[in-house]
């Protein structure tokens, strides 16, 4: 009983953490809207672990460049190893 509690954990983990890589922006509204629901009802502590983080850096829709490679750190050359 207690290892398909474990893994019913797992699964669930696991399908929330590749929605959040998949689908971000629907995650973020989701988590939202939830931290938003939580607020109402007082769940404070739950509101404050569900709200999403906020986005920092350029998110595409500021007018910058997206092809600007001022900003992209250049590759480090990858050596090869010689042993001896």
């Amino acid at each position: 009983m207690i290892e398909v509690l474990i893994v019913a954990v797992l699964v669930a983990w696991s399908a929330l953490v590749v929605f959040k890589k998949v689908f971000p922006r629907t995650a973020y509204t989701t988590f939202a809207k939830l931290a938003q629901l939580c607020q109402a009802r007082g769940w404070h502590a739950m509101a404050k672990r569900l709200s999403p983080a906020m986005v920092s850096g350029c998110g595409g829709s500021c007018g910058c460049s997206s092809n600007d490679k001022s900003n992209v750190a250049q590759p480090v050359e990858v050596q090869a190893v010689k042993w001896k």
